[in-house]
């Protein structure tokens, strides 16, 4: 994980606009509070420093003279690293990203409608970054990839309603690293990375 100064993390003074990483981990911090504690210490934030982060940006969203998800969203980041047009069906999308300090392979990506509406907002691989190789379920280890790597790697996978705002779920079949044997799988994902992986059963032989 990289530390290094950027549009997600601000002085320990904590001004506005806050260190919207820390909004990032306390969703995470539900299914993977050790990995959490940990880039705490890297980043140099208490606990209750990000509950504060992620307090600001519940008001944010709340507030009722509350701008547009993009206003906030540059707000808080500052202007984007990249900006794009993505194709969505017949429609095109606007796609604006910035860098992530503790993941530098990722981007922060939000795709927003013709309309200025958000249609997404998640951590997908960085352009140009090698993605992690996934081959069998122990490949799958929190925080090493994206929805959208892991749907690749084991399609056809089959998304599924996620627990909560900002969480996906994905289930596929992936082959047991130590004997091949094919089994089905439940993966969860928060912001679109990865936080853990349940064994359901094996897979159907008709799968």
């Amino acid at each position: 994980m990289d530390s290094a100064p950027g549009p997600f993390l601000q002085p320990d003074s904590f001004p506005t606009p806050f260190p919207f990483v820390l909004v990032l981990l306390r969703r995470m911090a539900d299914h993977q509070p050790g990995l959490v504690e940990d880039a705490l210490r890297e980043l140099g934030f208490g606990r209750a420093v990000m509950r504060e982060a992620n307090r600001r940006w519940q008001a944010m969203q709340r507030s009722p003279r509350r701008r547009s998800a993009v206003a906030r969203y540059r707000s808080v980041l500052g202007p984007p690293q990249s900006t794009s047009a993505r194709r969505i069906g017949d429609l095109t999308s606007e796609a604006l990203s910035w860098s992530v300090p503790l993941w530098p392979d990722l981007r922060f990506e939000v795709l927003t409608a013709p309309n200025g509406a958000v249609w997404n907002e998640w951590l997908v691989r960085a352009p140009g970054a090698p993605g992690p190789r996934l081959r069998t379920a122990a490949d799958l280890v929190p925080w090493s990839c994206t929805v959208d790597e892991v749907a690749r790697a084991f399609a056809p996978a089959r998304p599924m309603e996620g627990s909560a705002p900002t969480r996906w779920r994905l289930a596929f079949d992936a082959p047991e690293a130590e004997n091949g044997e094919l089994r089905h799988y439940v993966a969860e994902f928060t912001w679109g990375l990865l936080q853990r992986v349940e064994n359901v059963r094996p897979a159907s032989p008709t799968a």
